[in-house]
């Protein structure tokens, strides 16, 4: 498993059991290249997190706060740079009496409950809550996929016309039973 492009470890033991702590983590330009590399981005000029950490009860944590960042993803047409601006709140508890899931099949726990360990890192969830809010398929202003190559070879139907995607397989049919000597 590689490295976390990016980091913000806070150990629990350090942590003020009776005050929230402000968070703000803007990565520099060297870490916002790592973390582009980790996801596949083209460019990410930027990115930030602000928010807190706050006691929650039942020994747990909250963490709230806020992801801002510009993303630059190739088209999936026309690989042309797309620029998107992502804005998600965030909010996770970190809960001692939460556990891992394990085994190969398991159920979904609950997505803002972790399990408490030694430390939080902020940075980790910057990064996975980026990951997730990205665009799966960014598109170019004008970009449009081209037409069926396919189309045109359906016999007797005007090309494009998906309204009967198999119209033209009896056809195709009959010809492959001609040429095995039928």
């Amino acid at each position: 498993m590689s490295p976390a492009p990016y980091s913000h470890k806070l150990r629990v033991s350090q942590l003020n059991a009776r005050r929230p702590l402000a968070l703000e983590l803007a990565p520099d330009a060297e870490a916002r290249a790592r973390i582009a590399a980790h996801l596949g981005l083209l460019a990410l000029p930027q990115l930030r997190l602000t928010g807190t950490l706050s006691p929650a009860p039942n020994d747990s944590w909250l963490l709230e706060g806020r992801l801002t960042a510009q993303v630059e993803q190739g088209c999936v047409v026309t690989l042309a740079p797309v620029a998107t601006a992502i804005a998600e709140d965030i909010r996770r508890v970190y809960s001692p009496h939460a556990t891992a899931p394990e085994g190969d099949e398991i159920e979904m726990p609950d997505d803002e409950i972790e399990p408490l360990g030694p430390v939080i890192d902020p940075g980790e969830v910057l990064v996975e809550e980026l990951s997730l809010a990205l665009p799966l398929y960014p598109r170019a202003p004008g970009a449009a996929l081209p037409d069926d190559p396919g189309a045109d070879e359906a016999a007797g139907e005007e090309a494009g016309d998906t309204r009967r995607p198999f119209a033209g397989l009896a056809a195709l049919l009959r010809k492959d039973g001609d040429d095995n000597g039928n």
